[in-house]
Formats: C-alpha cells, sequence, structure tokens
C-alpha cells in the first residue's frame, strides 16, 4: 500500500464526531479505579534544576507534546523552564529530567499576520516570530496542555495518543493566519543535517528530520493531516524562501497560510514514526482517526488514571497526595515508545526491522534508573518490564553490547558502568520472563569487553588512575553489574560463570585506600593519585562521576556487609556513614553542577548516593534510616516548580520518592530485598500485572511516630528489617505499627 492510498483510507476514515465527557472528580472509571489524575502537578520540577518535561503525553508514550522556549542553556534541558515567557513552538519529542538536552523534533507555532520563519532574539521580538505568555493563562494536566499565545491571541491546545500529537488552534479573524513547522529548531545538542517537507494535498503535509546531538544519528518521520485546507504554503531552507511544494535541505521550514473567522478552529494531526513517513500516516490511521479532540484528551487522562491506580495511596494531606502521584507520573514519562503500529522499529545499527512480538522503547537512563525507578517498574510495570527487556536484548543483538544510554536507537554511552545488567538481571531474579539464555550471553558479553577500562579490570582487577577518566566510579558500577551476573550464573547452574563474576564483583575493593578510609583513585598495586581530599569532585576530569570520594565510598549496594568488613567493622562503618550526613568540605570549583541536595556530604540530588540512608538497616539501626528519609520526604521534595532537589532523570528520583513513601527501597538494586525505612502513607493498595493485590496498612502514623514498632504479614510478624519481592508480589496484607521511640 503506497502513501496516497493510505492517505484515501485515512480521510474516508474521518467523517464522524461525537461530543465525550470529562472524566468527573473523584469518579470511578474501572472496577477499582479513582481520579487520580487530579494530583499531578507537572510544574514540581519544572524550576530549578529538575530539567521536566512539561506538555501532553500518554504513558510511556513515543510522543511528548509540549511548549519550547526561546532560551537556551543547562536548565533548559527539557525546551521549558518555568522563569520563562518566550514560545518559539510546540515540539512533539522532548527528554525530562535528563542533563543534557535532545530532541525537539517537528516544532509547531502558529502565527497571525506577516512575520519572519527566524525565531528571534529576546530583547527584540520584531526579529522574528516568537512570542511572549503568561503561565497564568496555561493548563497543565496529564494528557492536556493549552496556552495563550500572546501575540497572536491564538489559543493553542494539545493533547496525544502514543505517535499522534493533537493540535487544536483557535485563531482570530485573519487573512494571514498560518502554522509554521520549523525542521531546524531542535532542544540543547541537536541541530538537522537533513530535512524534508512535501504538501501531498491540501490537508496533508509528511517530511522528516534527521538530525546530529546527544543522539548522534536520529531520524525521525512525520505526516501532518488538518483539518481546514491549505490556502497556499511557503517553503524555506533555513529562513530563505524557496519555490515549490516540496523542499529538500540541511533546515527546512513551512509556512501553511489560509484564512480564518473569528475563534474558528483548526486542527493538526501530527503522526511521528523512526522508519518512514508511510509509517506515521499508519500510526496516525491506527491511532487517532477521527477528529474528537475532547476524546483524546479523555482517553488519555484515563490512561493515567489507570496507570496510577496500580498504587492507591491515602496520605492526610492533598500536598503530600500531590506529591506523591506527581513523582508516579514521572516515572512513566520515558522508556518511550520507538516502533510503529505494524511492528516497523529502527534498531541500534540504522536498519529497519518488523517484530510484532514486543514493543520496541528507547530513552533508556539506566545509570539513573537501575537504583530505583527500575525495581518500582517490577512491582507496578511487570508486563512493561518484558519490554524494557526484550528492547536492551535487542539493542545487544544490533550493537554488540547491551545499552549504556540509548537514545532514539543511538548508543550515547552516557555515565559509567554497563547499568543494564543490573535491570535484566534484577528482572530474571524475580521471574519476568525473557529469552534467560540470550540474557545471559548479554549480560556477560558485556562485561567481557574492553572499552572504558574494561581490558584492565580483567587484567589488573582496578582501572588505573592515569588510564582511564572516573576510573572509581567505573570500577564500581563495574563491581556491582559482576556481582548481578554470578547471581544469575547461580540460578541458572552456571558454576563456572558464578566464580569468576562473583571475584570481579569483590573488586570493589582494590578501591579503597585503609589508611584514609576512603574509596580513591588508584595508579598501581602500590600508589595512590596524589594530591586527594575525599571532599573533591572535578567533572568529567577526575575520578569520580558526579560526585566524591565521601560520595562513592558507600557504592557497594551488592555487599553492604562486605563493605562494613571493609571499613573497620560495624562500629567503624555507623560511625562513618553517620559523619557521611553531617561533614562539610569544599569540593572545588569544577564540582559538577549535579551534586545537589546536600544534607552534609550525601547528596539526595543525584543517584549514587540514593541508597545510602537506607545502608542503617544492616546494622540494626533502621531508625536513623527512618529519620533521615522522613526529613528528605519533608525538606527536599515539595509541591513546588522547584520541588525537586535535582535532575529528575528520567524517573529515578521520583522513584525515590514512592518507594520511600511506601516505607520500602532496594540497596541491593538486582537482590530482591528491600529495606525498610518510614512510610508516609496511612494506606496502600497496590495493584500488580500478575493479578495480586498488596494491602498496606500503616498504624498510628503520624510526623511524631516515624519509627517501625512492629509489622506483620497476614496476621503473622514479619521482619522489620527487610520485606523481600517475593512476598510483595504475592500479594495480601501488612500491617505496620509506627511509634515516636526508636524500637531496636
Amino acid at each position: 500500500m503506497n502513501f496516497k492510498q493510505v492517505a484515501i483510507l485515512l480521510l474516508s476514515g474521518v467523517v464522524g464526531f461525537s461530543c465525550s465527557q470529562r472524566v468527573q472528580h473523584e469518579e470511578a472509571i474501572g472496577d477499582h479505579e479513582l481520579e487520580l489524575t487530579q494530583y499531578v502537578n507537572q510544574y514540581i520540577g519544572s524550576g530549578g534544576h529538575g530539567h521536566v518535561f512539561v506538555g501532553a503525553n500518554v504513558p510511556f508514550g513515543g510522543v511528548q507534546l509540549g511548549p519550547v522556549n526561546l532560551t537556551e542553556g543547562w536548565d533548559w534541558c527539557s525546551g521549558y523552564h518555568i522563569t520563562d515567557s518566550t514560545l518559539i513552538g510546540f515540539a512533539h519529542t522532548h527528554l525530562s529530567g535528563t542533563g543534557i538536552g535532545d530532541l525537539g523534533d517537528v516544532l509547531v507555532m502558529p502565527i497571525v499576520g506577516n512575520t519572519k520563519v527566524y525565531k528571534g532574539d529576546p530583547e527584540q521580538p520584531e526579529t522574528g516570530y516568537f512570542s511572549y505568555f503568561s503561565h497564568d493563562n496555561e493548563e497543565v494536566k496529564p494528557g492536556y496542555y493549552s496556552v495563550k499565545v500572546d501575540r497572536y491571541d491564538v489559543f493553542a491546545e494539545m493533547t496525544a495518543t502514543e505517535r499522534v500529537g493533537f493540535h487544536r488552534y483557535t485563531f482570530p479573524a485573519s487573512k494571514e493566519s498560518k502554522i509554521l513547522i520549523n525542521l531546524k529548531q531542535g532542544i540543547g545538542w541537536d541541530s538537522p543535517t537533513d530535512t524534508h517537507i512535501r504538501m501531498v494535498n491540501d490537508t496533508i503535509i509528511s517530511g522528516y528530520r534527521h538530525s546530529k546531538g546527544w543522539a548522534v544519528d536520529q531520524k525521525l518521520f512525520f505526516t501532518a493531516v488538518l483539518s481546514k485546507p491549505i490556502q497556499s504554503i511557503e517553503l524555506f531552507d533555513m529562513n530563505e524562501p524557496v519555490a515549490g511544494n516540496e523542499y529538500t535541505a540541511k533546515a527546512v521550514k513551512a509556512l501553511l497560510a489560509f484564512e480564518t473567522e473569528q475563534d474558528e478552529v483548526v486542527e493538526m494531526k501530527v503522526a511521528i514514526s523512526p522508519v518512514s513517513e508511510e509509517n506515521a500516516l499508519l500510526n496516525l490511521q491506527e491511532e487517532l482517526p477521527h477528529w474528537d479532540f475532547d476524546k483524546v484528551v479523555a482517553d488519555a487522562n484515563k490512561a493515567w488514571n489507570h496507570e496510577l491506580n496500580k498504587l492507591q495511596v491515602e496520605m492526610k494531606e492533598k500536598d503530600e497526595l500531590v506529591k506523591f502521584y506527581t513523582a508516579l507520573y514521572h516515572t512513566m514519562i520515558a522508556p518511550s515508545v520507538f516502533n510503529d503500529v505494524n511492528g516497523d522499529y529502527r534498531g541500534a545499527d540504522g536498519e529497519v526491522r518488523n517484530d510484532q512480538t514486543f514493543t520496541n522503547l528507547t530513552t533508556f537512563s539506566l545509570w539513573d534508573i537501575y537504583r530505583g525507578c527500575s525495581p518500582l517498574y517490577t512491582i507496578t510495570q511487570q508486563d512493561r518490564m518484558v519490554d524494557m527487556v526484550a528492547s536492551m536484548l535487542k539493542i545487544y543483538e544490533q550493537q554488540g553490547k547491551l545499552p549504556v544510554w540509548h537514545l532514539m536507537g543511538n548508543e550515547t554511552n552516557t555515565m559509567p558502568g554497563y547499568s543494564a545488567v543490573p535491570i535484566i538481571v534484577d528482572a530474571y531474579l524475580k521471574g519476568i520472563p525473557m529469552d534467560a539464555e540470550l540474557a545471559f550471553e548479554a549480560v556477560k558479553n558485556t562485561a567481557m569487553g574492553d572499552e572504558f577500562g574494561l581490558d584492565k579490570v580483567k587484567e589488573l582487577g582496578y582501572i588505573p588512575a592515569d588510564d582511564e577518566v572516573e576510573n572509581v566510579s567505573k570500577g564500581l558500577e563495574y563491581a556491582l553489574s559482576d556481582w548481578s551476573i554470578a547471581q544469575m550464573a547461580k540460578a541458572m547452574g552456571k558454576e563456572e560463570d558464578y566464580e569468576y563474576f562473583s571475584k570481579r564483583g569483590q573488586y570493589y575493593k582494590n578501591y579503597f585506600d585503609p589508611e584514609v578510609g576512603f574509596m580513591r583513585g588508584k595508579v598501581s598495586e602500590t600508589e595512590w593519585r596524589e594530591p586527594f581530599s575525599p571532599f573533591t569532585s572535578i567533572h568529567m576530569k577526575g575520578d569520580f562521576t558526579e560526585g566524591n570520594s565521601w560520595q562513592y565510598t558507600f557504592l557497594v549496594p551488592q555487599d553492604v556487609e562486605g563493605l562494613i568488613e571493609l571499613v573497620g567493622g560495624k562500629e567503624a562503618f555507623v560511625s562513618k556513614l553517620d559523619s557521611l550526613f553531617i561533614v562539610e568540605g569544599d569540593m572545588g570549583e569544577e564540582a559538577s553542577n549535579d551534586i545537589t541536595g546536600l544534607i552534609g556530604q550525601y547528596a539526595q540530588g543525584n543517584e549514587p548516593s540514593h541508597h545510602v540512608t537506607y545502608m542503617y538497616g544492616y546494622v540494626d539501626q533502621q531508625f536513623k534510616t527512618a529519620e533521615k528519609v522522613r526529613y528528605i520526604l519533608e525538606e527536599l521534595y515539595a509541591n513546588d516548580p522547584d520541588g525537586l532537589s535535582g535532575n529528575e532523570d528520567v524517573g529515578q528520583m521520583s522513584a525515590w520518592l514512592v518507594l520511600s513513601s511506601l516505607g520500602f527501597y532496594p540497596v541491593n538494586p538486582a537482590g530482591g530485598t528491600y529495606v525498610w525505612g518510614s512510610p508516609t502513607v496511612d494506606k496502600a493498595v497496590i495493584h500488580m500485572d500478575n493479578g495480586n493485590t498488596l494491602e498496606l496498612k500503616i498504624k498510628n502514623n503520624s510526623p511524631e511516630n516515624i519509627y517501625i514498632q512492629n509489622i506483620t504479614f497476614d496476621g503473622e510478624p514479619y521482619s522489620s528489617q527487610f520485606l523481600m519481592h517475593e512476598d510483595l508480589v504475592r500479594g495480601g496484607e501488612i500491617i505496620v505499627e509506627m511509634g515516636n521511640l526508636p524500637k531496636k
């Protein structure tokens, strides 16, 4: 079937229109589902250094349709910051919470009058087309975004399906109403390499945008269908006009023009594909064959409600519910869909494949999410974990190793380690269906590579500090993953592999200097890097990744008992752990901006610290975990645009809040063991994909009663130290009694 035939089928199906009612407040939308989207505040993390996406999408959708500010910079990694009031359009792809900007594909902007297609300079609005807007005229909720475009007096609304962005623009009366399609503009590092636009007929525009940025070779195709016939099209190469209805160049733009009456609505559906314009049109036909905008808003709301209802919690304060459900919402923006409705997808080697046995995913921020977000998925997204693992195994087959930080079919090799390993092993040990032999082949072969210091790990047992930047962080991450491989080998009866990777899992000890009591860079068997300060952090040039020795000395979540012994025993470990939360020192002028949310040297704003508060559970001082977790939840998370203490990091910052609010967190990311903390919910009902339900009831919970006294599971006494995943997923009733004094 060719493009024109698909277009005819599409247009022939778009004849009906029916109004639909939005789901009402507190109305049940399923057997056990409540209206929980009311508690999502997308502005949380849109200020400070949160870098979150603001706009319209569906859970894990391939389209993230939302505004892009004129301003650029580190705090605009998502394209939007709450302090900004400039607008250059609405893009169909965004990242959420990353420390690097990219995407921003297919930027669309409604325009009225004769203006330039250059975006403009903020101090000189007449130099371009950008508009100012007011946050007072902005509405943001799951699956819906709207704003008044002040300069053109246009009311812009948008919603989305998985692969289609739906725009609704209410124009003023004008003979010069236009929609700009800007393929030049991207976010952050993203810049176009090859773009194409063609006018298929007076209501269909198609094209592609190939770009280079964090993802070095991104290919995105699109098809746009308008509800109103286009009277004329103007094409531009960069900002210079060119003739015709079709054009290919590095940075093409198009102005679609028509006359409008006062308050006339013009709608546009934009479908994207990683494969072709034809597939984009197929995605549109399958997912959005009608023009009922309100129905799509309601469907998106329902989809978000369904996912949010997997964790139904009761809390005393509405602000706490908003923090909880916004956090849960933020864990479900990515990994995002990266295939077409017919099963086509673009692989890690650039080749197009078809596979209808799984949904291919992308945006794998694995170094961040392996710590808490992925373990959360094994509870609330068990079915989606199947697709996550399958996607990572396909990437392994196509690029020869598991993904490190995969984005739009591209390996970015961002962050240290091979963090797909603990995620896959954790999923395997928890019974997530997968091709186990292929999975083991993938984790083993990835660990047996030679890049990024692995050759030295295999030869020496450590990475020499003068051979590889961030050597200590890499070595500690490798040891964690190698320990994980050993556990998978043991479960599969691979004794030789178990012994080998168990040994490598102990290599973290090679970075510990007993003379100073810290992990540090090692130059040779007998020499440490000098000078040394446990406070110093040198971003992208030192021995540590976005951190210092104080923080990384505790990055041994796979063997806390071994670390305790290494430090000098239980008493010495407790003393060092206590010191972490109170000690102050100079990190230096070159420290990473990511070291935020500090309590002493503990950094809640960055992932390597996230498990550390829970380590007290291993030394019979769980009450200190309770105290610190409560403080972090109350002081370092807020129902406010600056409500995150660091980058959201594609769900991990929020996953920490979700799990900690429930009262437990995995120190070891690949073991199925959660350490109890201090639950802030009064009640939680966890609905799992396996059909089981766990009820968590917290008695005597209050700001004063932060200490766990007793725990029962189905009426029987249960450990107040650890919660086992196998117990959690079989369901039942857990009752936790709280008090105002520690129970040692």
